[in-house]
């Protein structure tokens, strides 16, 4: 087996083992003692990797990379509600993801947050192209350009993932604030689309 192979080998098996970690147990909770306890020896992981971060940056891009080539293998165009069905799918196939993506996304470590954005570009143009796909299938109010509709999107989505950031969520377990995150979200994207309210008729 080549040099090149061999490392790639024992990459793989410090970032399986460190999913298990931090996807059990968040970043906070977790430690490279505990993954070098699986049968890694510490040596290894630091000859790999430079520190905890670097692990669990890793991990995170694993995740993001994982979900985001899951959802382009099942068609070449889907709507929001499939996407959203297909992430539900996904997290709950891959529990130990799930809790290293929604951590990266909504409560990431403050030292990693720049780098986990940089991560999760390619993600979120992915998300970009899905609502882009759905807003040629509907028609826009009069006024309303396409352009605005895609800023808006943005506006939202980061005020919507900022509110599961705050302290309104600090006291609530991880497992909820998935489910919450999820249950919520897939509403909220069917009220930017098509409203809440019915326009009352002027007598």
């Amino acid at each position: 087996m080549k040099k090149e192979e061999k490392t790639e080998l024992t990459k793989e098996k410090i970032i399986n083992a460190a999913i298990l970690e931090f996807g059990t147990k968040g970043y906070d909770g977790s430690s490279l003692n505990n993954i070098s306890n699986t049968g890694i020896s510490k040596g290894l992981i630091y000859h790999n990797f430079k520190n905890k971060d670097e692990v669990y940056l890793a991990c995170v891009e694993r995740c993001f990379s994982s979900l985001k080539t899951y959802l382009q293998g099942q068609a070449a165009d889907i709507d929001l509600q499939q996407y959203m069905d297909l992430r539900f799918h996904f997290f709950s196939e891959n529990e130990l993801y799930a809790r290293i993506f929604f951590e990266a996304v909504l409560q990431p470590p403050k030292k990693l947050s720049e780098r986990i954005k940089e991560l999760k570009k390619d993600f979120d143009g992915l998300n970009m192209q899905i609502y882009c796909s759905t807003l040629s299938t509907v028609k826009l109010r009069d006024g309303v350009k396409e352009s605005e509709a895609l800023q808006y999107f943005e506006i939202v989505q980061k005020m919507f993932n900022g509110y599961f950031s705050s302290p309104a969520y600090s006291d609530t377990t991880f497992t909820n604030v998935i489910a919450d995150h999820e249950i919520m979200l897939s509403k909220l994207l069917d009220y930017m689309l098509y409203g809440i309210a019915e326009r009352r008729k002027k007598i």
